[in-house]
């Protein structure tokens, strides 16, 4: 059995998250200690249990110590169990784009396809909003020989949560491969997603996209900003999402959910900043897509390559995980990404 220090690196979720995955890949028993430790609320939340208890559920797994505020606890993977449809419910505003995120890898290489309900939060701060998932990372694992979609049937927010998603996932059959991404050109389309729901007669949706456009404009670009209400969330929320097409086959993307005494203003003019700062720096993946898209291109064949706006915690979390249940080796440095996929299928372990 591995023992897993969750104190290591970011000391966050993440570590929960990519661990189970790659146990329940593998066949290789976790032991989690420090769950979350450097988090204001250490140990398993809502999110994090639901995770663990999906994957579990995958692979025929069973756990020991997977309770909310949980510091420690036991993943043993068993094997593949044959449901094709699933459904699970965090309970409260926690992650439902974490959560898809954690189990993709393991339906990616499930002999048949799956689809996901996933109910939670849609739209919340330190998780990336349904619209990157949908717009930035799917689209490069499918290049990976992943094809999966996300669907939105209903936004949810903090603090209510209750947001339905879809996610539909085909297996890779013949495994993942490399993805070379390290040049980018120009920009050649800004364009983004302005959300709210039960805030039209306060236009919310409108000044976040008009605050993002200032920005935008005085960096001398000219921004797509589409402009959507809802009225089907089970409270009023807000998020806004902006996309950097660029020459080279390179998406980066910048996100901000709405908060208490958060304005729309403040909003556009912080997911503006932020997209503009990663495009500054020649990156082809932007700050939160780099540590996204690491596990799988450590399960590919080959050697995919990318340059990243910084390397963060999560990335040096990703890349201490993947070797050590993979043994994929990487390389890093302050605006390169290298990552030497193992080239996992399924029949290399008894429990996928």
């Amino acid at each position: 059995m591995l023992k897993i220090d969750g104190a290591q690196y970011s000391g966050s979720g993440t570590i929960v998250r990519q661990a189970v995955a790659f146990a329940a890949l593998t066949g290789q028993a976790v032991h989690i200690v420090n769950a979350r430790i450097r988090r204001p609320k250490p140990g398993l939340r809502p999110q994090h249990i639901r995770v663990v208890n999906a994957i579990s559920q995958l692979v025929g797994g069973t756990t020991e110590g997977v309770h909310e505020g949980s510091r420690e606890l036991v993943f043993r993977p068993g094997n593949v169990q044959g449901g094709r449809e699933y459904c699970w419910d965090i309970g409260s505003a926690g992650s439902t784009t974490m959560l898809a995120l954690a189990v993709l890898p393991v339906l990616a290489f499930r002999p048949a396809p799956s689809r996901v309900e996933l109910r939670g939060g849609l739209f919340q701060d330190f998780a990336p909003s349904m619209y990157h998932v949908q717009q930035v990372v799917l689209p490069l694992l499918h290049r990976m020989g992943l094809t999966a979609e996300l669907e939105m049937e209903r936004p949810g927010y903090v603090p209510r949560g209750d947001g339905i998603l879809f996610l539909n996932v085909k297996p890779a059959r013949q495994g993942l491969h490399h993805l070379v991404l390290d040049q980018r050109g120009a920009v050649e389309r800004l364009w983004g997603i302005a959300l709210a729901s039960h805030l039209e007669e306060r236009r919310v949706s409108h000044r976040m996209a008009e605050s993002a456009h200032v920005v935008f404009a005085a960096a001398g670009y000219q921004a797509e900003i589409e402009v959507r209400y809802d009225t089907s969330a089970p409270q009023p929320g807000a998020a806004l999402a902006a996309f950097a097409d660029c020459a080279g086959r390179a998406r980066l993307g910048a996100d901000r959910a709405g908060a208490l005494r958060r304005t729309a203003e403040s909003i556009g003019k912080y997911v503006a900043r932020q997209l503009l700062d990663d495009l500054a720096t020649g990156a082809t993946l932007d700050r939160f897509t780099a540590d996204q898209i690491f596990p799988f291109a450590a399960l590919a064949t080959g050697e995919s390559r990318f340059a990243i706006p910084m390397v963060t915690d999560h990335v040096r979390t990703s890349a201490w995980l993947a070797k050590t249940f993979l043994g994929a080796e990487s390389r890093i440095d302050d605006h390169g990404l290298t990552i030497t996929g193992t080239g996992f299928r399924p029949d290399q372990s008894d429990a996928a």
